[in-house]
């Protein structure tokens, strides 16, 4: 009985230490993530509306560094291949100071026809969690060139008058 009460002393004394943090760390992690500086986007949606096969795929999305410490951007992601962003980078990540604009450009592969939805996520040093952008229209299918004649019906040998 005495072995079986040890035992539980034991097993509820190393989880209680277990699950404390050490002092100092969690100090830490609060200074690394504790950021003034804040992102403000014009708009965080882009609508290409209707644009043609093979046109110009190219946008951006602007916007202001309102924070008093300087914006980090650390990485840009596309949802998929045929989205392709693009910042200003320094040793893979880029620095805008309070009160600067930037831009994050996106370049949509314009030869996939249909309509299209994608995002571009990014991570900041202004939040913890990511900002998602998002793209989306609809890309008209090629034109056709004829390439047989038209067959018109007038001088037939088989129409009857």
């Amino acid at each position: 009985m005495q072995k079986l009460i040890l035992s539980l002393f034991l097993s509820v004394s190393f989880l209680t230490l277990s699950a404390q943090t050490p002092v100092g760390v969690q100090e830490k992690t609060d200074i690394a993530n504790s950021s003034n500086s804040v992102i403000e986007f014009e708009s965080k949606v882009v609508d290409y509306g209707i644009i043609d096969h093979n046109s110009d795929g190219a946008r951006e999305f602007k916007f202001t560094n309102t924070g008093t410490e300087p914006l980090v951007i650390k990485n840009a992601k596309g949802s998929c291949g045929c989205t392709v962003p693009s910042w200003r980078k320094e040793d893979g990540s880029s620095t805008w100071s309070p009160g600067e604009n930037g831009s994050i450009g996106v370049k949509y592969a314009t030869n996939r026809v249909g309509k299209f939805t994608k995002t571009i996520t990014l991570t900041t040093n202004a939040d913890k969690r990511p900002v998602i952008l998002t793209i989306k229209g609809e890309v008209r299918p090629p034109v056709k060139e004829e390439s047989m004649p038209v067959r018109t019906p007038n001088g037939s040998p088989l129409e009857k008058k």
